[in-house]
């Protein structure tokens, strides 16, 4: 029965990722009830630190994602579950107000504004690169679905007339004096190189920026060639994502693994928002099954220990600082399932192009969305 249910809730993901696969936008995701999770494990007390080697010494590959700090977690506020069942349907983003920067359906800068509003819309891309790629591709396709249109993962007319709903795309910005005074630091290679920094921080305000417009920097710098972005004061074109509407609580989160897509559910078991995700390898495979949302952690430490880590050189253990360029990122939402949750990262370019460690990785802006749409016992269900 089990394995039925799984072969059936795959077929549902699929269909936000592969487009020539036509069907409705009302399309329910089954939902069966989750047996009670175990609770997680005590946290074992942490040894007597030990001197960290020279950073030349240190594991060459990053740590597993299980190693978050548990005193930076904080029970999330309870589900309330007859509010969210007497809830309306979510409605999507309210159109904006405003001219965009550019009108352009082809190209660079028509790719581009095709994924800024997918975001918008609460389809994210990942990280706009004005390039098509997987994530554009499945992310056309689940836009198309929730829009009611045929679902062809390509950029035809009704598509782009319903996409420019959620418009304008470009907006002027002017930098301020809080977007490029930084700190902005280079961060070391090495687990113990990071643990003596004060915080992982931004390299530079390129990095700032593109985290800031869910933007990758060098598509940023192709949007406005020859701008020195390094000066408060200086007028640039961005990706409109400062105003995108925060999302309605979800009854359920659905990750699929062989879709690669993060999905909120609403009350009546319709999708309505995506997001591409980085799941486990054969090596750290997904727990798929039924789990829940137990804790969360808002720019956490990160606590390495090789001893934990398959193919890492024997060391001492070492606490990492917060930071966007913490190897989870600005935010953790630990599951029911002890050390496995969902997490950012500071490489938002390899999202769904990279195994994690068996956790849930997504862009930090994305996962910073999604843990305001949840609680303490929103079911997560993991499917292959």
């Amino acid at each position: 029965m089990f394995a039925s249910i799984r072969i059936l809730r795959l077929a549902l993901a699929a269909l936000l990722v592969f487009p020539s696969v036509q069907a409705s936008a009302q399309t329910p995701i089954p939902v069966r009830q989750a047996p009670p999770p175990p609770q997680p494990s005590e946290p074992v007390p942490e040894s007597v630190p030990q001197p960290m080697p020279p950073e030349n010494q240190a594991a060459s590959q990053p740590a597993p994602e299980e190693q978050v700090l548990a005193q930076d977690e904080v029970p999330l506020p309870e589900l309330d579950e007859k509010a969210l069942q007497e809830a309306a349907p979510p409605a999507p983003p309210p159109m904006p107000m405003g001219t965009d920067v550019r009108n352009d359906r082809t190209g660079f800068v028509g790719m581009l504004r095709a994924q800024v509003l997918m975001d918008r819309a609460w389809v994210s891309p990942g990280e706009i690169d004005g390039r098509s790629g997987t994530n554009t591709v499945r992310a056309i396709g689940g836009f198309q679905r929730l829009a009611g249109l045929p679902v062809t993962g390509h950029l035809d007319e009704r598509t782009w007339d319903a996409l420019e709903q959620y418009g304008p795309a470009l907006r002027r910005y002017v930098l301020s004096a809080n977007d490029v005074k930084g700190p902005f630091r280079a961060i070391p290679g090495s687990m113990y190189g990071k643990a003596q920094l004060p915080a992982l921080s931004y390299n530079n305000v390129l990095e700032a920026l593109g985290e800031k417009f869910h933007i990758r920097p060098a598509a940023l710098q192709e949007l406005n060639p020859g701008v020195d972005m390094s000066r408060a004061g200086v007028e640039i074109i961005v990706p409109n994502v400062l105003d995108i509407p925060v999302l309605p609580q979800a009854t359920r989160i659905v990750v699929s693994e062989a879709a690669k897509l993060l999905m909120l559910i609403n009350h009546e078991g319709k999708v309505y928002a995506q997001f591409p995700v980085s799941t486990g390898s054969a090596r750290d495979p997904l727990p798929i099954g039924q789990w829940e949302l137990r804790s969360v952690a808002r720019n956490p430490h990160y606590n390495y220990n090789p001893a934990l880590f398959k193919g890492a050189a024997p060391g001492p253990r070492a606490t990492l600082p917060p930071g966007p360029n913490s190897p989870v990122g600005v935010m953790w939402m630990g599951l029911s399932k002890p050390h496995y949750g969902i997490h950012g990262t500071p490489e938002p370019g390899n999202i769904s192009k990279s195994h994690s460690n068996g956790c849930i990785r997504m862009t930090n802006w994305s996962v910073l969305q999604v843990s305001n749409a949840v609680s303490r016992g929103t079911p997560v269900t993991l499917i292959p």
